[in-house]
C-alpha cells in the first residue's frame, strides 16, 4: 500500500518538457505572432531555451517567497513569458489559477476571493483592474509584473509603483545557483507530487452560470495529453496553431511547436483571420485548435471575395485560401453549426478531417466526431434529432441518467437510462476533475462517488461528473447533445429540449437562430421561441413577420418535438457569451419574452 502511494508521488506534466528539451533541444517550441504597425513579427524559442527559462524562474519564484502549495493567480498574455512562467510555477509545485478576463469584473473578483491567491502574477493592465477593483486584497502577498519587451513600458518603474517587482528583476535578484555546473547546465529540481493532488484550478468561463474553479490534478493533465496523443494522433514534430491558451500549453508537453496568433483568445469573432493565415503559412502548421466562433470567421474569410463576388456572384463562397499544411483541425467549446463547419472544410485538403469534440473545463475531451461523420447526421439534426458529438475517446465512459436536480451521493449502475433516451450525461475518465475549489454545495451537486472495486483503498474511489447537459447514447453508442439542463423547458404536458426544438426552426431561410424558453401565460408554463433573422431578412424592405410565423407555426406542427410551440417573438441580437458567441443567454432573454407579455 505505501510503495504503490510512493510511485503515484511521481506527477508533474513537466516531465515532457524535460524530456522534449533532451530529445529535441533545438527545435521550435514556441512562435508568438505580434501586429507591429502593421506588419507581423515572430517571437521564438526552442525546448531547451524553454525549459531553461522556466527552470531559472522557478528558482527565482522559490527564492521570492512562493513555495510549494501556494498559489498564484496567472493574468499574462500569450507570450514566451506566458508559457515560461506556467511551466515555471508547475515545476514549483505551486498552482496557477487561471481566469477568463472576459468573464466580468464582477465575477472576476469573486474568483479571487474563493481561490485566495497569495500572488498575483499579471502585465501591468492586470495589475492597475487589480488595484481599482481590489482583486485577492485579502489574501495577496506577493505581486510580480510582466511586460512585453515590445511595449515600451518600463517593468521596473511600474512594479515599484504598485509594489511587489518585475519578472526581469526577479531573475536579476535570484539567479538560479549551481556551483557545479555552468549557468546554462544549470537546473530546477521540479515538485512531484501525488498524481491527484492540486495543481492548478481552472475557472469556467462562467457563460452557463457562476464562474466555479475547477480543481485539476497532473493525473488530469496527463490524460488530457495522453488523448492528444492517441485519440488524436498528434506527433513530436508537428506545429500546432494555437488559439485557446490552456491548450497551447500541451503543444510542448506533446513536442509540438505552439504557434501563437495575435489575437485576443477570449475574443475568437474579433480575430483577424489573415494574421492566422500567415502564422499557419509560415509554419507549415499541421495542427489547428479553433473553436466554432473562429472556424465561422476563418470560414467565412476563407471563401468569400468581395471583389470577386461584386463581378461575379458564381465566385462567392468558393475556396481563395487553402490552408494545405494543416492535417487536422480540432473544434470544442460549443456546438458548432453544420454550415460552418462545410464551409472550412473546403479550405482544407481532401480528407483532412475537423474533429468536434465535446467536454468542458471539468472533463475534456470526452467524444470525437469528424466533420464527414458529423455533417452526414445533418438530416437527423435537422429534424430535431440533437445534434451528434461522436463516440467516447479512450479510457471515458458515458452514461445517460434521469434527469433530476437533486443530488447523487453514491453511484449505482441502475441509474443508467436505456439508449435513445433523452437524460443527463455523466461521464468517467482521468481526466474528469473531482471537484470544484471551496464550492462544497457545486461539488455535491455535480460528482457522484463511484467505488472502485479494485481499489486496495478508499483513495481510490473514482468521481463521476455530472455535465449539467441533457443528451441520449444511440444504439451504436454515440452521443448526441440535446441542450443544458437548466434550458429545458417544462410544461403540463412535456418536456421540451432546447437543441432538439431549435435546429428543426433554423433551418428557415430567413433564421439566424433560435432559443426556446418558457414563460407564464395566463398562469400556465408556455414553451416560446425567440428568433432572430439573418442580416438579409433584417434588411428586407418587405420583410413580413405575419408569413415568417405562419411558416414556423407549420414547421412546429409537422415534428412531435415541437408541436406545442404556438408562440413566437423576434430579437434584435440575442445576447451571447464573448468566447464562443454560441452560447446563448436564454435565462436573459425568457426575462425578456416575459416582459413582452405581460
Amino acid at each position: 500500500m505505501t510503495e504503490t502511494m510512493d510511485k503515484s508521488n511521481q506527477a508533474n506534466l513537466c516531465r515532457h518538457l524535460a524530456h522534449a528539451a533532451i530529445a529535441t533541444p533545438n527545435a521550435l517550441a514556441v512562435a508568438v505572432q505580434k501586429n507591429q504597425r502593421g506588419k507581423l513579427t515572430y517571437q521564438e524559442i526552442d525546448f531547451v531555451s524553454l525549459h531553461q527559462r522556466s527552470d531559472e524562474i522557478a528558482y527565482a519564484l522559490n527564492a521570492y517567497g512562493l513555495k510549494s502549495g501556494m498559489k498564484a493567480v496567472l493574468m499574462v498574455t500569450p507570450s514566451i513569458d506566458f508559457f515560461a512562467l506556467t511551466f515555471a510555477l508547475f515545476k514549483a509545485g505551486i498552482v496557477p489559477i487561471l481566469v477568463d478576463p472576459g468573464m466580468g469584473i464582477k465575477n472576476l473578483k469573486q474568483c479571487f476571493v474563493e481561490s485566495a491567491p497569495d500572488a498575483f502574477i499579471g502585465i501591468p493592465k492586470a495589475h492597475i483592474a487589480r488595484v481599482l477593483f481590489g482583486w485577492g486584497k485579502a489574501s495577496v502577498k506577493k505581486l510580480l509584473t510582466v511586460t512585453d519587451v515590445n511595449s515600451g513600458v518600463g517593468a521596473n518603474v511600474f512594479a515599484s509603483l504598485i509594489g511587489g517587482m518585475s519578472l526581469t528583476k526577479l531573475l536579476t535578484r535570484y539567479p538560479i545557483q549551481n556551483k557545479d555546473l555552468p549557468k546554462e547546465n544549470s537546473s530546477f529540481d521540479m515538485v512531484k507530487l501525488s498524481d491527484d493532488a492540486m495543481s492548478a484550478i481552472l475557472f469556467t468561463s462562467g457563460s452557463t452560470g457562476t464562474p466555479k474553479g475547477v480543481v485539476y490534478s497532473h493525473k488530469m493533465f496527463e490524460a488530457q495529453i495522453t488523448a492528444l496523443k492517441e485519440d488524436y494522433a498528434i506527433k513530436p514534430g508537428e506545429r500546432d496553431l494555437a488559439t485557446f491558451p490552456l491548450f497551447s500549453l500541451f503543444g510542448p508537453a506533446l513536442g509540438m511547436a505552439s504557434i501563437v496568433p495575435d489575437m485576443d483568445a477570449s475574443k475568437p469573432i474579433k480575430a483577424n483571420p489573415a494574421f492566422i493565415f500567415a502564422a499557419i503559412e509560415k509554419y507549415q502548421c499541421t495542427n489547428l485548435f479553433a473553436n466554432p466562433a473562429l472556424i465561422e470567421v476563418l470560414g467565412q474569410a476563407g471563401t468569400t471575395n468581395v471583389s470577386a463576388a461584386k463581378a461575379d456572384t458564381e465566385s462567392v463562397n468558393k475556396p481563395i485560401i487553402k490552408l494545405n499544411s494543416l492535417k487536422r483541425v480540432i473544434s470544442a467549446g460549443a456546438p458548432a453549426t453544420l454550415t460552418s463547419i462545410e464551409r472550412f472544410t473546403q479550405l482544407l485538403s481532401d480528407n483532412v478531417p475537423v474533429l468536434t469534440s465535446y467536454g468542458a473545463t471539468e472533463s475534456l475531451p470526452l467524444t470525437k466526431i469528424a466533420s464527414v461523420d458529423l455533417l452526414a447526421t445533418s438530416h437527423i439534426t435537422d429534424n430535431g434529432g440533437g445534434i451528434c458529438v461522436g463516440t467516447a475517446v479512450n479510457g471515458v465512459e458515458i452514461s445517460i441518467i434521469e434527469i433530476t436536480e437533486k443530488p447523487i451521493e453514491i453511484w449505482h449502475d441502475d441509474l443508467v437510462l436505456p439508449a435513445n433516451t433523452i437524460g443527463e450525461i455523466v461521464v468517467k475518465g482521468d481526466m474528469v476533475s473531482h471537484q470544484y475549489y471551496n464550492r462544497a454545495s457545486a461539488t455535491e451537486q455535480a460528482k457522484i462517488l463511484d467505488a472502485d472495486p479494485n481499489a486496495t483503498c478508499s483513495k481510490r474511489d473514482v468521481v463521476r461528473h455530472r455535465m449539467g447537459d441533457l443528451g441520449y447514447l444511440d444504439d451504436a453508442g454515440a452521443l448526441w447533445m440535446c441542450g443544458r439542463k437548466a434550458h429545458r423547458v417544462e410544461t403540463d404536458k412535456k418536456v421540451l429540449f432546447s437543441i432538439p426544438c431549435e435546429r428543426i426552426f433554423n433551418t428557415h431561410h430567413s433564421v439566424k437562430r433560435t432559443a426556446l424558453v418558457g414563460v407564464k401565460i395566463n398562469h400556465k408554463s408556455v414553451p416560446l421561441l425567440c428568433v432572430e433573422l439573418t442580416d438579409e431578412a433584417k434588411n428586407k424592405k418587405d420583410f413580413n413577420e405575419a408569413i415568417l410565423f405562419s411558416a414556423l407555426k407549420v414547421a412546429a406542427l409537422a415534428h412531435k418535438q415541437t408541436s406545442a410551440i404556438s408562440h413566437f417573438l423576434i430579437h434584435e441580437k440575442f445576447p451571447v457569451d464573448i468566447r464562443h458567441n454560441a452560447k446563448i443567454f436564454r435565462e436573459k432573454l425568457a426575462v425578456w419574452a416575459q416582459d413582452e407579455f405581460n
